[in-house]
């Protein structure tokens, strides 16, 4: 392609950007809007999924031994339950540590356990996780059943409850996400289809004059993605400043909720909200544009 073809597209995109001024920004703003949209579903869907697998972490399983067990059998016991499938962590807290970590959460009141070093009522213990919270139950159950454990606790019905909630929060973010592209996508071709359709007489004697389809398609393209590239730099901006600011605030007034701040994280987010902006404005000029070149 010569340097003076390329120009002349260049220029023509850009004069009809300023000659349809009010379509332009009418494009501009669907661009913006829709991406605003989708990029605050996204970083929602992100955020619920850091959440729930926060949750999921924080979930263990504490497997109560019987009293009297020898060393051996607690190792045997130790290296059984590490190699059950989906078990990533088995820590053994010994009835000494226990007793010391009751006392901790006693605070002040602490005195009241005193005396109980030489009788010392508490168990042995482990306390397990696993890699995925809906292992939870399974471990727990086979835990239960080997010879020396006394008790399992993994706080029954609460588990079950969580690994649904999780599951059908993600899948209602991802369907949530998936819809908002889609009208993004609808919004932004049919607004491009209303520029092309103004210049449809322009376009039709281009074509009378022998003008070849990438010859009248080509300044449309680039018209698509200047105005996608502005709208999604605009709504990649605008989805970035109120999340720093959205997570600034929470940090403060509710920090025990883990918000996703990586800063590589967000920008690929945000990069990839700009090449979508790219693509749909190429995209919707393409097809905008194709019925009118059947003259």
């Amino acid at each position: 392609m010569r340097i003076r073809t390329l120009v002349y597209y260049f220029r023509e995109a850009f004069l009809s950007i300023f000659r349809n001024s009010w379509l332009s920004l009418a494009a501009v703003g669907t661009v913006t809007i829709s991406l605003l949209i989708l990029g605050c579903s996204l970083l929602l869907v992100v955020n619920t999924n850091q959440l729930a697998d926060h949750l999921e972490s924080s979930l263990e399983i504490s497997a109560f031994l019987k009293d009297g067990l020898k060393d051996e059998e607690i190792r045997e016991l130790n290296d059984k339950i590490r190699f059950l499938p989906g078990v990533v962590q088995v820590q053994l807290i010994s009835k000494e540590q226990a007793l010391e970590e009751l006392r901790r959460s006693f605070g002040s009141r602490k005195e009241i356990l005193d005396g109980l070093e030489g009788d010392n009522p508490l168990p042995d213990t482990f306390r397990i996780k696993t890699r995925r919270a809906d292992q939870v139950v399974e471990v727990a159950q086979k835990v239960a059943s080997m010879a020396g454990v006394e008790n399992v606790r993994y706080g029954q019905g609460v588990v079950e409850k969580l690994v649904v909630v999780t599951h059908w929060v993600r899948v209602a973010g991802i369907g949530a996400m998936l819809l908002v592209g889609a009208a993004a996508v609808f919004l932004i071709s049919t607004t491009i289809r209303l520029s092309v359709f103004a210049r449809r007489r322009e376009i039709g004697i281009m074509k009378y004059l022998g003008a070849t389809n990438w010859f009248v398609r080509f300044p449309f393209l680039i018209e698509g993605m200047v105005l996608g590239l502005l709208g999604s730099l605009l709504a990649a901006v605008l989805v970035y400043t109120g999340y720093l600011s959205l997570v600034e605030h929470l940090a403060r007034a509710m920090p025990f909720i883990p918000l996703v701040s990586d800063g590589q994280v967000l920008f690929s987010l945000l990069g990839g909200l700009v090449g979508l902006g790219l693509f749909i404005g190429a995209l919707g000029s393409t097809i905008s544009i194709h019925r009118f070149l059947n003259v």
